[in-house]
């Protein structure tokens, strides 16, 4: 195909990256900033792209097409690399055959997410190559750089998005297609004893692992994902989207000496030069103060001024603003006017939300405990806390609802209930109530049936419907209750939570109602209210 440009996300952009790189597979589980990846994979056809039941299992199943010498693309937000963090890491032993990219977006400021975290520390751990897109367009030519890098070194390749680089647009330009497809793998098969991870041949390919950290940097360090421009004597060292904000303030100025950072190992030749010109030098990052805690070292550099987030030149939480490198700089802002456009309104169920109506009647079922500890998960129901329910008392991270219920009846707590959606329960819920049900502990699991993954914009559930009841029973659960939470079913909701609370051992109840976000047509039939 010729050239073309298209308005697009980064997080589409990658995926063009991605297909016209080549891939036979798109591996993830929805997160956002990151799930627009896969969607337009998915969207475009003509490769093998299913969600996949969580981030570990989607890491897995790329490397598995890596192995017969194609290329794969693994895509999760970053509390998803902690879910795939043991393939990711023993992949870095194991190398790749064909070219495989994981992609990572990091949620700055928390937008959609529990926690913050900077990807980067990953790929420095797991020690394989990162490049960090600054743009639409370097999010599609450095995707499909990462493949080519993957299979001339062996190795995964991870490229680090942010929310406001993949939930941007701009127009990126795209090229032909690499004539490389299904039926043109890498030739050659790896070596068992190099991918069977046995201590002797886990120890040499770590060996081997440390042994190309040198060519990984060298090759790098001449990327043109690292851009030095050598001025004046204050220095300003960038990475990312972090650079965008850097040239926004110096629009029109000159003076100062910058380096941009792209790609990962850090460009040690590169830093050295920047450094030895410059006296006082100012790093700039979105997320963790990764380059710069690298730069100061334990003991600073002598004789020089390095400041960034550690000093408080910059924020060290949240997401980096544009304002704040103008400030960080010197640099004067036009005054802009401090009341909202908009009333600020707290997140709320959508109307006619089936959680509304099992959270009311799990709120009224466990009025008369005053000591019932409730547990929530990530999804839509982690609303839950919000008024005017108040029914959460914790909500930790995905699927740990059933674990927390778990340890706390251990410590002598009674009512102990959780909450888990579907999706949920298939990605990581399932081995914690296979120990609630090993241990015969007290604990009530509502799951909240609504047929899809509501969260991220209404993806495949791979338990939900009759499909979720007979896994519930292979995994033990005789104490099954399924109910419908309508309004007018309150009063039965109510009772059919309390009776499974005062029953002894575990007992599961299952809200099936579908999001009302499903366009009528594909909504899962509805199954009758019963007891067991």
């Amino acid at each position: 195909m010729p050239s073309t440009s298209t308005l697009l996300l980064g997080a589409e952009a990658v995926a063009f990256g991605a297909l016209d790189a080549g891939i036979v597979g798109a591996f993830s589980y929805a997160g956002t900033p990151a799930t627009e990846v896969f969607e337009t994979v998915q969207a475009e056809g003509g490769v093998w792209a299913v969600w996949s039941a969580n981030e570990k299992v989607a890491y897995e199943e790329a490397l598995g097409v890596s192995y017969t010498g194609r290329r794969a693309l693994v895509s999760m937000k970053h509390v998803g690399l902690n879910v795939a963090a043991d393939p990711f890491m023993s992949s870095a032993l194991t190398g790749a055959n064909g070219g495989l990219v994981l992609v990572v977006a990091d949620d700055p400021g928390m937008h959609s997410s529990q926690n913050e975290q900077d990807s980067r520390f990953y790929a420095d751990f797991a020690r394989i190559p990162c490049f960090e897109p600054a743009n639409q367009q370097q999010c599609y030519d450095m995707t499909r750089e990462a493949f080519g890098f993957s299979e001339a070194h062996r190795i995964p390749v991870m490229v680090r998005l942010v929310t406001r680089v993949a939930h941007s647009r701009a127009n990126v330009v795209r090229v032909p297609p690499e004539d490389r497809g299904p039926g043109e793998p890498n030739p050659s098969r790896p070596d068992p004893n190099d991918w069977t991870l046995v201590p002797a041949n886990a120890r040499r390919r770590y060996r081997h692992l440390l042994d190309i950290q040198r060519d990984l940097q060298d090759e790098l360090e001449a990327s043109p994902a690292n851009r030095y421009l050598a001025s004046g004597r204050r220095g300003i060292l960038s990475a990312g989207i972090a650079t965008n904000y850097v040239r926004e303030a110096l629009a029109g100025r000159s003076g100062d000496t910058t380096l941009h950072i792209g790609a990962y190992p850090l460009p040690v030749r590169l830093i050295r030069e920047f450094v030895d010109r410059c006296n006082e030098i100012l790093v700039v990052e979105e997320g963790f103060p990764f380059i710069e805690t690298r730069l100061l070292g334990l003991l600073g550099v002598p004789g020089k001024t390095v400041r960034g987030k550690l000093d408080g030149s910059l924020p060290m939480d949240g997401e980096l603003l544009p304002e704040a490198v103008f400030r960080a700089l010197g640099i004067p802002l036009e005054a802009t006017p401090t009341d909202p456009m908009v009333a600020g309104r707290p997140p709320q169920f959508c109307k006619g939300c089936p959680h509304g109506s099992s959270f009311g009647a799990l709120v009224d079922a466990t009025a008369p405990y005053p000591d019932a500890l409730i547990f929530g998960d990530i999804g839509c129901y982690a609303l839950g806390i919000m008024p005017p329910y108040r029914a959460i008392h914790a909500c930790v991270d995905m699927g740990a609802s059933i674990g927390l219920a778990h340890g706390a009846s251990r410590a002598g707590a009674h009512p102990v209930l959780c909450t888990i959606g579907d999706s949920t329960f298939a990605h990581s819920g399932m081995p914690a109530l296979l120990d609630v049900v090993h241990s015969n502990a007290n604990v009530t699991v509502l799951i909240l049936d609504n047929g899809t993954t509501a969260m991220t914009g209404a993806q495949d559930s791979h338990a939900t419907g009759e499909v979720l009841l007979q896994m519930l029973r292979g995994l033990g659960v005789t104490d099954l209750t399924v109910f419908d939470p309508l309004p007018k079913h309150h009063a039965d909701s109510v009772r059919l939570i309390r009776e499974a609370i005062e029953r002894p051992g575990p007992s599961v109840l299952v809200a099936k109602r579908a999001c009302v976000r499903i366009k009528l047509g594909t909504r899962a039939t509805p199954l009758p209210q019963s007891g067991t």
